[in-house]
């Protein structure tokens, strides 16, 4: 099965819109995350950095 590459501009303006703000957000989103799993590290916090962290990903390279 052959991939077909990622284009943003297929989705539809909503979506577009809505990952735009998402590749703003995530970075100030992991940053105030990483420093309140540094000062109260529950089982939560860990989860929700790690999640951050890899939809700062897949927005970075273009996987969703």
């Amino acid at each position: 099965m052959k991939r077909r590459r990622y284009n943003p501009y297929t989705l539809p303006r909503w979506a577009r819109t809505a990952r735009a703000i998402c590749a703003q957000l995530i970075i100030p989103f992991c940053v105030f995350q990483g420093i309140r799993t540094l000062f109260f590290p529950t089982t939560f916090d860990v989860f929700l950095l790690s999640l951050f962290i890899l939809v700062a990903l897949a927005i970075k390279f273009e996987i969703v």
